[in-house]
């Protein structure tokens, strides 16, 4: 069984009077222990395709499947283009459940220092790691993250006293920490230099293998590209 499955999923927009398919019929598996990237020029989908996977927008029709997961079984698709109450409550929990996220600018809070700012996600519901450590548990998992991110000097200091990378370092530290199966990085090496940017990968590579977190990228960064072992293309809505 993979860990994500798309099966003809499509995302269109209504724009006024026209119709713009940004995910047209695409279907796609994702094996765990991928380090996947869905490459892509801009304006292709791939983030339109990431935030699907992420379950923080809805398909227009289609099917995905998570750990086996049904998301969309008894939702008509047809008729709702934003995710309703009811139904956003559900994927919450599911986000909490399978999913970290890595994004661009980093979203660190600013006035919480390192230590601080990985832990957030711990407080905010129910996830694998908060159901099944204790509190010395999680102390010690936290520290670990901290440790294997290279940032254990710097654990008390706010993200104003931080690089670039470090920063990065921090927001790949907070998404590990609620112990999800799946990791989605929206173009993480896209504000950082070449030299912190190849730092990044290199981390995520080994955390990959160490840890058997499932990696997903949407980038149009070849490094990237080169690095994966799996690579979905995509062009105007369609994947290659």
């Amino acid at each position: 069984m993979s860990l994500v499955e798309l099966k003809n999923i499509c995302k269109i927009y209504q724009m006024d009077k026209v119709q713009v398919k940004a995910v047209n019929n695409v279907t796609f598996n994702i094996e765990e222990g991928d380090f996947a990237a869905i490459s892509g020029p801009s304006g292709s989908g791939k983030s339109t395709l990431l935030n699907l996977i992420g379950l923080i927008d809805l398909p227009s029709a289609g099917s995905l499947k998570i750990k086996g997961i049904d998301i969309y079984k008894d939702v008509d698709l047809t008729k709702h283009q934003n995710i309703p109450l009811k139904l956003d409550s559900r994927l919450t929990d599911l986000r909490r459940s399978f999913i970290g996220f890595i994004f661009q600018t980093f979203n660190l809070i600013p006035v919480l220092n390192v230590k601080e700012n990985i832990e957030i996600p711990l407080h905010l519901g129910d996830s694998p790691a908060s159901n099944n450590l204790s509190q010395k548990e999680t102390g010690e998992w936290i520290d670990f993250l901290i440790e294997t991110v290279g940032l254990t000097e710097w654990k008390n200091h706010k993200p104003s006293e931080l690089s670039g990378g470090q920063r990065q370092r921090v927001a790949i530290a907070r998404a590990l920490v609620t112990k999800c199966p799946i990791i989605l990085a929206d173009e993480p090496t896209a504000n950082l230099d070449s030299k912190n940017g190849d730092q990044i990968l290199e981390l995520m590579q080994k955390l990959n293998k160490e840890l058997k977190t499932t990696f997903i990228f949407s980038t149009h960064d070849q490094k990237i590209v080169n690095m994966a072992n799996h690579v979905i293309k995509i062009h105007d809505g369609i994947v290659d």
